[in-house]
């Protein structure tokens, strides 16, 4: 795997290093913070977040283990990390002070991007977390309490109200990875992911002051959103040092990292070519010389089977590994947190809950053909996999077709499908909510065994915030950190 900098101390010599060193300033004001210049602090909180993420691959049925007992496959995963406050949020933070230093507002207002975009995942993940008075360390606050889910939900659509709001094209964006500078884009981003939001919180009618389903209808109504795959909010790799894709070289999916039967048969029932991006041949269709594009070429391990039995595919010759592109190609396609055809999924959501007017076919039309136009825009050779598709008679098979007409239901898995078939290491943990908070796809699951709702806090939480901490968890869950403890979002 690529090893972005990672820590704050490394972070420290990244920002270090990309200063100018005069002594005499630095002997004239012993006990100033040097300055750092929100360029350098936007590039690497950008690097930092649109990491792809493996382990929700397993969690979301994509892909199988074969070498052990994978946590995230077989839904026994435990607490994970708040190391995000400490990195991503700290020097965010950092970056909107120094932008304030230069009066940019653009700065101020991706800063205010970054952080609705860490606190939604955390709270995500958790429930209730440090919000108000997190990323606070030196105003004296060491120990921060915790938000409801709902204040923290509310909290980050204020910001990002407040971000757009901010942006303007007058400010320069100097460092800016993600969209080169251009002020227009991230707007465009900023006001997508508020959407996201409140689709997210689609089991809740009201979010603090704000009415889910209006507040949702007046965005989309009114603001800038994205329209097409080039103002998906993504980072584009380059075969360079720390710029490489976050997999290359990841010798697990060079070894024992295969696909799922799941995920790999809602491509073959629906003779969808995006597979043969995702996946390998399998050996025995390799040494029988079956073209790549059959797809009885191609076949996966079942999620809920131990890891030995699907170890027996291999011997067997008839399992599919991750297509090898993923660990041998430095660049590869995109990392997106969000992309324009999950504008799509989510606007076809919508109106389909009738939230806003129009049709939903049209956005879910929209959000395919937006995800083969990425597929055959950034994967190499795409005339390999793609050579005589036609996206419009894909839209109107059996499977696929979309009708207005449908009861609401039916609609609903039809988009979560789609959306869920557009996210092979994209979008991080997006595909596991959205099956949380809808049931489709339905996900298989061993017998006797739930999908945890939740990781359990950080024991490093329960060492030096323990207070706090335990009063969250008294106000949420009863006292019980449990992974199958359902937060407020899903309640």
């Amino acid at each position: 795997m690529v090893k972005w900098l990672r820590s704050t101390a490394f972070a420290g010599l990244l920002i270090l290093s990309s200063c100018e060193t005069d002594l005499d300033k630095i002997n004239e004001n012993p006990n100033d913070q040097a300055s750092v210049d929100p360029k350098v602090l936007l590039t690497y909180v950008s690097k930092d977040a649109f990491l792809v993420n493996g382990d929700n691959m397993y969690a979301s049925r994509m892909m199988i283990g074969t070498d052990g007992e994978n946590t995230y496959q077989y839904m026994k995963w435990n607490d994970t990390s708040f190391d995000v406050y400490t990195k991503g949020l700290l020097n965010t933070v950092k970056m909107m002070q120094e932008a304030e230093k230069i009066n940019n507002k653009n700065y101020s207002a991706i800063g205010k991007f970054y952080r609705a975009y860490y606190f939604f995942n955390l709270s995500l993940k958790f429930g209730s977390i440090p919000y108000t008075e997190a990323a606070k360390g030196e105003s004296g606050i060491t120990r921060p309490k915790y938000d409801s889910q709902e204040t923290v939900m509310a909290g980050i659509l204020s910001e990002l109200k407040e971000a757009n709001e901010l942006i303007n094209s007058s400010d320069k964006i100097e460092g800016d990875i993600i969209y080169n500078g251009d002020a227009s884009k991230w707007k465009k981003l900023i006001n997508s992911f508020r959407l996201k939001i409140l689709i997210t919180m689609s089991k809740k009618s009201t979010l603090g002051s704000y009415n889910v389903a209006t507040e949702f209808a007046s965005i989309a109504g009114s603001q800038a959103l994205m329209t097409s795959i080039s103002d998906n909010g993504e980072l584009k790799f380059a075969d360079a040092a720390d710029s490489r894709y976050t997999m290359f070289n990841n010798s697990g999916y060079g070894s024992s990292l295969y696909m799922a039967d799941y995920f790999i048969n809602l491509f073959k029932a629906r003779q969808d070519p995006r597979l043969f991006t995702f996946a390998a041949q399998t050996t025995a269709a390799k040494e029988a010389g079956k073209p790549l594009t059959d797809f009885t070429g191609y076949n996966g391990g079942n999620p809920t089977s131990s890891y030995s039995d699907n170890a027996a595919l291999i011997t067997a010759k008839n399992i599919s590994k991750v297509n090898d592109r993923f660990y041998k190609d430095p660049t590869n396609e995109p990392s997106s947190v969000l992309s324009y055809p999950e504008l799509e999924f989510i606007l076809a959501e919508a109106a389909a809950r009738g939230w806003i007017s129009g049709s939903a076919k049209t956005h879910y039309d929209n959000a395919i053909k937006g995800s083969f136009s990425f597929y055959q825009t950034y994967v190499k050779n795409p005339g390999q996999y793609f050579s005589g598709f036609n996206v419009n008679q894909y839209l109107a098979a059996p499977l696929v077709v979309y009708s207005d007409a449908d009861p609401l239901q039916t609609r609903l898995e039809k988009i979560m499908t789609q959306k869920y078939m557009t996210m092979f290491h994209q979008s991080q943990w997006t595909s596991y909510y959205d099956y949380l908070r809808t049931g489709y796809p339905n996900y298989p699951l061993q017998t006797g065994v739930s999908a945890p709702f939740r990781f359990r806090y950080p024991q490093a939480e329960y060492n030096y915030n323990s207070i706090n901490l335990k009063a969250a968890l008294a106000a949420q869950y009863g006292g019980n950190d449990n992974i199958n403890s359902k937060p407020w979002w899903l309640q």
